[in-house]
């Protein structure tokens, strides 16, 4: 695998990413579910919106896991190691909606985090090739 991949796709451990695809699929099922409900219908053209609009959803989901590594980077660099005691619904709501948020711009947030990885993968590369010499 090229290095470039390795570093920034391959950069999340395996498990975080299963876990949060997952999470990002309640997402995927929905919206696919009400596009499916609710067609776009423009004049002779809805298969080619269609297509995109399936497009995009797939693509949010499969950069979901990454935007979610941003945002709960963010907040662990805000919060730090503070825990809160709130009420369990309102935080379940909360988490919802941050969710959400998290897979309807993961295509904007995630390269946030790709990029991150990559550098912060390339410095650990570096930091090991340099404790073998």
């Amino acid at each position: 695998m090229h290095p470039i991949i390795q570093k920034t796709f391959g950069g999340l451990n395996f498990a975080y990413y299963i876990r949060h695809f997952l999470f990002g699929l309640i997402f995927y099922v929905l919206f696919l579910y009400q596009f499916a409900l609710h067609p776009l219908r423009y004049e002779g053209a809805e298969t080619g919106y269609s297509y995109i609009f399936i497009l995009w959803f797939t693509l949010c989901q499969f950069l979901y896991p990454y935007s979610r590594f941003v945002y709960e980077s963010v907040m662990n660099y805000i919060l730090g190691e503070n825990g809160f005691l709130v009420n369990a619904i309102l935080m379940l709501i909360v988490k919802f909606f941050t969710m959400a948020i998290c897979w309807i711009f993961s295509v904007f947030i995630a390269p946030i985090g790709l990029i991150y990885l990559y550098f912060y993968h390339s410095k650990q590369e570096k930091q090991a090739q340099q404790e073998q010499q």
